[in-house]
């Protein structure tokens, strides 16, 4: 479902997960259902933010490493080398 796009199976999955008498995943379809919309949609739609999140990660990471130890231009030359 996740690698060919088909969020349209999303609810018929769920569906079958919290059926199942395995409480397993049970957890983890009750998240699903609160964030619906924004799952079929990640599922669904070809674009993705992934790349740019990645991104932002890691400049928060190297911010956080670097927590009042310097100013913006290492912090700058630090992410740019990274």
């Amino acid at each position: 479902m996740m690698v060919q796009r088909e969020g349209e199976n999303l609810d018929s999955w769920l569906s079958t997960v919290e059926s199942d008498e395995q409480p397993e995943l049970h957890s983890f379809a009750i998240g699903i259902r609160r964030d619906h919309a924004a799952v079929t949609a990640g599922l669904t739609l070809p674009s993705s933010s992934g790349k740019v999140e990645g991104n932002v990660n890691r400049i928060k990471a190297i911010k956080r490493q670097m927590y009042g130890r310097a100013k913006l231009d290492l912090l700058r030359k630090r992410v740019i080398l990274a």
